[in-house]
């Protein structure tokens, strides 16, 4: 059983650095961010649960834990026997833990976001495609899979809820400028859809922190800023640029630190919430608390 800690990732906030691990699936390289990954173990057996999803093998008790187990070659498409030497990796993102079955694990490589690219859609599988990314670990091109997509897929009760926004009740309609850096396809749509369900009309989306930022740098000096973005929203995890780069970026800004910036990740756990303080993040939450998102955006906007 190998354990990961995760004390060493990211020594730096703010640096645009990732450490992937890097796993096959039939021989292609794939790759997950080591700060989603709790441990690597060796495959056991499962109990199977009705009515699942069909890439879900069942749960199983490692510890004191139940912990659903995701086949992922079977999501993938990929037909090959379940072998004795294949691995679990758990995970632990949205306030979950999931193991993903895979069939080795090669290692980890720490790259910086910028040598991720935003694969086509031929490669991603179109408009909510399951690769967030390509990245070139040394000589190999790894895969980065949209592993909150897989999940939203499988359990859509543990993804972002509109009901959390009809709760809200009727609501006004505000025209202030809200600028939001995802990269994942469908967390994208889904964010979108309940921030103008819950009065938000004037969204701007961006795909990573980088075209954000470059976005925010191109905006005249001589405009009155607050017109054009009264608040930023941001991922974690993006290629090109992370979240936590952008955040650094906004903050040691004198022009543009004074914009409220709130980090919306599933990798929020208290490690992050400290990087992010130290950045200047105003507030940080875990996906899927959409509600909760709106609050804060009402309460940092009516200051």
């Amino acid at each position: 059983m190998s354990e990961l800690h995760n004390n060493g990732i990211l020594l730096e906030s703010g640096t645009n650095e990732i450490e992937i691990m890097e796993f096959t699936i039939n021989e292609n390289l794939y790759g997950i961010n080591v700060a989603k990954v709790r441990e690597i173990i060796m495959s056991a057996p499962v109990k199977s649960m009705p009515h699942a999803h069909a890439a879900v093998e069942g749960i199983f008790k490692p510890r004191d834990v139940v912990i659903t187990v995701v086949d992922l070659p079977g999501y993938l498409g990929v037909n090959r026997e379940k072998g004795a030497k294949d691995l679990f990796i758990i995970t632990n993102f949205n306030k979950m833990y999931i193991a993903f079955r895979v069939h080795s694990v090669v290692g980890i490589s720490r790259i910086s976001w910028t040598d991720i690219h935003k694969p086509d859609k031929t490669v991603s599988g179109g408009s909510e495609g399951v690769a967030t990314g390509i990245a070139q670990c040394g000589s190999d091109l790894v895969t980065i899979l949209d592993f909150e997509r897989i999940v939203a897929e499988i359990a859509p009760e543990t993804s972002i809820q509109m009901e959390e926004i009809d709760q809200m009740g009727p609501r006004a309609r505000s025209s202030e400028p809200v600028w939001i850096a995802e990269d994942s396809i469908l967390l994208s749509k889904m964010i979108e859809e309940c921030l103008r369900k819950a009065g938000y009309v004037n969204l701007r989306m961006f795909p990573n922190g980088q075209e954000l930022w470059e976005a925010l740098s191109a905006l005249p000096k001589d405009c009155d800023l607050f017109k054009q973005v009264a608040i930023i929203i941001t991922d974690i995890e993006m290629p090109q640029m992370d979240g936590h780069r952008l955040t650094k970026l906004v903050k040691d800004s004198p022009r543009f630190n004074p914009i409220p910036l709130i980090i919306f990740s599933s990798l929020i756990s208290e490690e992050m919430r400290i990087k992010g303080r130290q950045l200047g993040a105003n507030e940080q939450m875990s996906k899927p608390e959409i509600g909760h998102l709106v609050d804060v955006m009402d309460h940092l906007l009516a200051k």
